[in-house]
């Protein structure tokens, strides 16, 4: 195998998996069938002792290095679609979102998964801590970046249904989810259907490159 077969069996796979990681993510939240508006004490109660939700939290944090693959090949292939100024303005919104959805992971939810062992007396004294980084305190403000992850997937799908550079159904399907994977917290549900769309879409696309 070349290093250029390599490459687009590489990219073939983050297609496929990229959105699988965040079906199975989103399935692993409690309560799917009660949707809610959460807040901070909330989200950190819903999140202790959650070893299955913190795996899933794990994967997704590992899983924005195959969200910039995919960010990044989009981009290349609406640009190379004519679509020059969407394919640099949806890749670029895109990559800076998915770097703070990894900062958001990693100060929100794997920071919850260290704290599973503590005794209760030991949490009630964190919780001033959590609370205030579950509120997006001080510096943290900048995990707001994550709401740069739709507009810019967005961009990208909708350059790639105008200009002819995907299939009309796939730059729909992926429009569709990732408009509503940023659902908020509490209302997992709507986000998993959006993961599941998003993955009809991408999956099929990963597997058509790998088979290339």
């Amino acid at each position: 195998m070349s290093a250029t077969d390599a490459a687009r069996v590489g990219t073939g796979l983050a297609f496929v998996v990229m959105p699988l990681v965040f079906v199975f993510a989103f399935a692993t939240h409690p309560d799917l069938l009660r949707p809610r508006v959460l807040g901070p004490e909330q989200l950190i109660d819903r999140a202790r002792g959650r070893r299955l939700l913190h795996a899933g939290h794990g994967l997704v944090t590992l899983n924005t290095g195959l969200m910039i693959v995919v960010a990044l090949h989009l981009g290349s292939l609406v640009r190379s679609h004519g679509a020059d100024w969407a394919g640099l303005v949806g890749t670029l919104l895109a990559v800076l979102g998915t770097v703070c959805l990894a900062a958001d992971k990693g100060a929100l939810c794997l920071t919850m998964s260290a704290l599973d062992d503590l005794s209760d007396v030991e949490f009630a004294a964190a919780r001033p801590a959590l609370s205030a980084i579950f509120a997006k305190k001080g510096w943290l403000w900048l995990l707001w970046g994550i709401v740069l992850i739709p507009i810019g997937f967005a961009v990208l799908a909708i350059a790639a249904l105008t200009s002819g550079a995907t299939s009309p159904w796939v730059a729909i399907l992926l429009l569709v989810g990732v408009l509503l994977i940023g659902f908020p917290d509490g209302a997992e549900i709507v986000n998993l259907g959006a993961a599941i769309t998003m993955a009809a879409g991408l999956v099929p696309f990963g597997l058509t490159m790998i088979l290339q």
